[in-house]
């Protein structure tokens, strides 16, 4: 099997330090986090910018210093932003990070429920992140969270030159409101992405550690970190962190006889262009 690429998303929108004291949110705690979680074993780090009072923010200049500061700290490790739509609508917000050229940038080709509120990805707006990712050279880490959203990249946005490779993509399962976390939809997403996708998966909440197993062993890479859970355990006694939750991927793809991919491997495995 491929050497297990760890993608760690860090923070995400939602956890507030209030919920678990090891979240990272201002911007000298999100840079040493990824250099913690680089050691662990991490070759990707998704990031979500704060404000000082740590709420979510889209201001490229925060992303800036983010993404300046892992790569002075981590050079080499792949850096994925986030285009979300959960908070704002409107194409420049969600398109302005994009100007920091981080390697990768999320890009959710639908709209779905999360819990209490929807995330809303028009078409039209779909395709001018696509478009505007392809035009500054950041790859799309495409985030499918419902077997439509699949069809919808392959059948539409490839074909009709919104996307190309390389074809890197996470996939999503257990949030209430989209795909439930088992093993026969995993395997379902997985056989309907396009030719040549790398794909890794992720469970939300307490299914994250059987979705991480899950595709361990098929072959797939993994996303963890406390932007989907903030639990080691599914009684919710065990705080996590994200090096944790690193640490325990690392273990069962030690168990499984999968080494670790670094960032360079990890660059060639997606297929990033050699500098």
């Amino acid at each position: 099997m491929q050497p297990l690429i760890i993608n760690a998303a860090i923070t995400g929108m939602v956890p507030m330090p209030g919920d678990n004291a090891s979240l990272p949110v201002t911007v000298p705690q999100i840079i040493a986090e990824a250099r913690r979680c680089a050691a662990a074993g991490a070759a990707i780090i998704h990031v979500h910018a704060r404000e000082p009072d740590s709420t979510p923010t889209w201001r490229p200049e925060l992303y800036q210093e983010i993404i300046d500061g892992i790569r002075a700290n981590c050079p080499g490790l792949l850096i994925s932003g986030s285009t979300s739509g959960r908070l704002w609508s409107d194409f420049e917000k969600r398109s302005a990070m994009l100007d920091c050229r981080p390697d990768l940038a999320s890009l959710t080709p639908g709209s779905m429920n999360f819990p209490g509120v929807a995330s809303v990805n028009p078409p039209l707006i779909v395709s001018q992140l696509a478009a505007a990712m392809k035009e500054r050279g950041v790859v799309p880490e495409l985030e499918f969270f419902e077997l439509g959203m699949i069809d919808y990249v392959r059948d539409h946005l490839i074909p009709k030159g919104f996307l190309q490779a390389p074809f890197y993509a996470n996939l999503l399962l257990g949030s209430l409101g989209t795909l439930a976390a088992s093993a026969r939809n995993l395997v379902h997403m997985v056989e309907a992405l396009p030719a040549g996708t790398v794909w890794a998966a992720g469970g939300i909440g307490r299914f994250q550690f059987s979705v991480t197993n899950l595709a361990i062993t098929m072959g797939g890479h993994v996303r963890v970190g406390l932007e989907d859970n903030l639990w080691m355990d599914a009684e919710r006694t065990d705080p996590a962190t994200n090096v944790r939750l690193i640490e325990r991927a690392v273990r069962v793809a030690q168990a499984t006889g999968r080494p670790i991919a670094s960032p360079a491997d990890a660059r060639r495995l997606i297929g990033f262009p050699v500098k």
